[in-house]
């Protein structure tokens, strides 16, 4: 079945909020297997909301509208919505009741506007709203289905999970699931590459590739009888996938993100960790300590910004930054084997760059990123250009830090098993 989500809010349009209701949405009709091949944003019009809804409507099984359900005029979409239908509003005495006792429950003065949030298409499926008051509301139409919900974040996502997302789990007979495949230390084009046989052969399951910052995420989707038999489709293609990208395969579990990742393999070695940062002045650390259980392994994270404290807390030779400069292999290497000495640390991790968007040149650009890890001794240093804005080029370096400490603690005992 085809999905359409629709955005309602000049606020929107103007760049006044960002639409994260859309891409939340789309993630979740993606989980569902329901394709979605169109979003739209539109203003709080009435004329062009109907014509964006009765588009929609031509070409779409079910349409999901979010925002305008508010109490002032402005607020158009059930309204609408109702029209475009052919719909009669009328009073629900359920969330009339709901409302009046959320205000009374709070000590607000309700005023007769909100009544309108109470009023609801004929034969419509009302949604209670836990969070807020406008009731979500599902208009069913012979094979067509309107979702509306609420703007507000905090009111859409608890009601979708709780209401809408099962709703939408039984529009299609089966069980739809799916698993996915992280993968760090491959570029998006590389991995899409490697899998392009596979997704054009697809059928059910299907893979989709996902880029984040640093990493790609392959969602396999499979459609069944049974949540068991969906799960048995899967399988073989996640061991399929997990052959062809070997050590980039840092988790299968949804809930495990890469610094999970990490420090789960620090506490499964018994490894001790230290970082020292530079231009992403506590970034890394603030990722790793962010992981419940970290403190077994975590022992010291220093932000050695200036010279002079990369020379007085790190030990990195006056020589180095003089004749390499800050950003440099040389100075990289240095900062993590200090670091590994001064807290007697297993691995550490050193991060060493231009973040811009001053500083850079010809020779050393604003992007150029060194990061160097140490584990036992044994350290490696890889040079990085990073593109973006400064938060982007910071954030793309933690990324980059905790895909080497992987990788260098998976190379350490690899090679340890085989000179066995």
């Amino acid at each position: 079945m085809t999905v359409e989500l629709i955005s309602v809010g000049t606020e929107i349009l103007l760049g006044n909020i960002v639409n994260t209701n859309a891409a939340y949405l789309a993630e979740q009709c993606a989980v569902l297997g329901l394709s979605c091949f169109y979003q739209t944003v539109v203003g709080d019009n009435e004329a062009r909301l109907a014509q964006v809804l009765e588009t929609a409507l031509g070409r779409s099984d079910i349409i999901i509208l979010s925002g305008g359900l508010g109490p002032t005029r402005d607020d158009l979409t059930k309204e609408t919505a109702a029209r475009v239908m052919g719909k009669e509003l009328h009073m629900d005495e359920h969330s009339r009741k709901r409302i009046e006792d959320f205000f009374t429950k709070r000590g607000l003065e309700l005023t007769d506007n909100n009544w309108k949030q109470a009023m609801v298409p004929e034969g419509a499926v009302v949604i209670d709203n836990d969070n807020g008051t406008a009731p979500g509301i599902i208009i069913e139409s012979e094979e067509k289905r309107v979702i509306l919900l609420p703007g507000p974040p905090g009111e859409l996502i608890p009601m979708f999970e709780s209401a809408i997302y099962p709703y939408l789990s039984k529009a299609e007979p089966g069980v739809i699931y799916s698993q996915t495949v992280k993968l760090c230390g491959i570029g998006e084009s590389k991995a899409e590459t490697m899998v392009a046989d596979l997704i054009a052969e697809q059928g059910n399951p299907t893979i989709a590739p996902y880029a984040k910052i640093g990493e790609v995420h392959l969602r396999i989707t499979a459609k069944a009888s049974a949540e068991k038999e969906a799960k048995k489709l899967i399988k073989p293609v996640v061991k399929e996938l997990k052959n062809r990208f070997g050590m980039n395969v840092y988790t299968t579990e949804e809930n495990v993100t890469l610094e999970q990742a990490v420090v789960d393999l620090l506490l499964a070695n018994k490894l001790t960790v230290t970082t020292a940062e530079s231009c992403t002045g506590g970034l890394l650390a603030a990722k790793l300590t962010g992981v419940p259980g970290v403190s077994e392994v975590f022992k010291s994270g220093q932000v050695t910004y200036s010279n002079k404290a990369k020379h007085r807390l790190l030990g990195v030779k006056k020589h180095s930054l003089g004749k390499h400069g800050a950003v440099s292999e040389n100075v990289a290497k240095e900062m993590a084997k200090g670091a590994a000495v001064s807290s007697r640390a297993d691995v550490a991790v050193a991060i060493t760059g231009i973040a811009g968007p001053d500083g850079g040149s010809p020779e050393k650009p604003v992007g150029l990123v060194y990061i160097a890890c140490s584990v036992c001794g044994k350290v490696k240093v890889k040079e990085y250009n990073f593109t973006g804005n400064r938060n982007k080029i910071r954030e793309s370096s933690v990324i980059a830090a905790l895909t080497l400490m992987r990788h260098c603690i998976l190379e350490y005992y690899s090679a340890l098993l085989s000179a066995k």
